[in-house]
């Protein structure tokens, strides 16, 4: 994941250092902790400008932002589309090369795995967002003088919003934040109150890559297919308890899923007609009835604005099944 919901398209580096660093990956942001962030101090004024200095506390402590910043680098593709979505876009000069929505983000070959310091200080950044610390990178971009904030993956939807709200608040776009949290609830909320009157009760199978890492219910990207009431095949796999078990064809075949969500289609070229073709697993339901959704790996790895088209994909695969 990379975090939970599999950061970059699940946190995807390049597609061979993903494909064989993903496990360590999703252990080492599944056990982080919620990444939520809390606030520390309140930041409107009376006249509802934002007002600095700002404090707040991310997945490395309390982080304290002196002024509004004005150049701003994430390493974080999450954290790109959410700042972007609340109106922020205009203070980030930099963003790393997982970074693909929205377009206008300034993408650099800067990257968030194996981050070169220097490099990242060239830009002259007074904040720098971080979803991984790999090497002590927060430290030494402290040492520089520079104000990072860790966001690690959202253990939850509570967990995503408070991110939301916190890059809100460091940047100025409090207002903005509130309203883009309070669109997203709205909108899932009517998803899923729709989703309980179908009451659903398939199973789904979501693959994170060809050889078959999946996501439990623990999960972000899990609890999305919980809240629309679907039954998550991974979740009695899951012996480790760590959230994302790699499964067996024979596994995935003999539990026949309902739903198949490709979630590899951009790092690995899945498709529909790759999976049909797998020995065997034209005996699975979602295969007999072409019940296999593609979505984009970005889209099925991130838990920032776009959570919502996530959940309206999943609540249209659902109804074409019902129908």
């Amino acid at each position: 994941m990379t975090e939970p919901l599999a950061e970059g398209r699940i946190q995807v580096p390049r597609l061979t250092a993903f494909v064989a660093g993903l496990a360590t990956l999703f252990v080492a942001l599944a056990g982080a902790a919620s990444g939520g962030g809390t606030l520390q101090q309140s930041v409107a004024s009376a006249s509802g400008r934002a007002a600095f200095p700002v404090t707040v506390i991310g997945s490395n402590g309390k982080v304290t932002v002196s002024k509004r910043p004005g150049r701003i680098v994430s390493l974080s593709p999450t954290a790109t589309e959410t700042l972007f979505a609340i109106g922020a876009g205009s203070q980030v000069v930099a963003v790393d090369d997982q970074s693909d929505f929205p377009k206008a983000a300034p993408t650099t070959s800067l990257s968030g795995f194996t981050p070169n310091v220097e490099a990242i200080a060239s830009y002259r950044p007074d904040l720098v967002v971080i979803a991984y610390d790999p090497k002590g990178l927060s430290g030494a971009l402290n040492r520089l003088g520079i104000t990072v904030l860790h966001q690690d993956g959202a253990k939850g939807f509570k967990g995503a919003y408070q991110q939301i709200r916190q890059l809100g608040l460091v940047t100025g776009r409090e207002a903005r934040a509130t309203r883009l949290i309070a669109s997203m609830k709205s909108r899932i909320g009517r998803i899923v109150a729709d989703a309980k009157k179908a009451r659903s009760g398939l199973t789904v199978y979501h693959e994170l890559t060809p050889d078959l890492y999946s996501a439990t219910s623990k999960t972000f990207v899990g609890q999305v297919y919980s809240a629309l009431g679907l039954r998550n095949i991974a979740d009695a796999a899951d012996s480790a308890g760590f959230g994302y078990p790699q499964l067996s064809a024979e596994y995935v075949v003999s539990a026949s899923p309902d739903l198949i969500v490709l979630a590899d289609t951009v790092c690995c070229g899945q498709r529909p007609s790759t999976v049909a073709s797998r020995p065997g697993w034209d005996r699975i339901s979602a295969v007999r009835t072409g019940s296999i959704v593609r979505i984009h790996d970005s889209i099925a790895s991130r838990w920032g604005p776009r959570l919502v088209d996530f959940f309206r994909a999943m609540s249209s695969a659902i109804a074409r099944l019902r129908q």
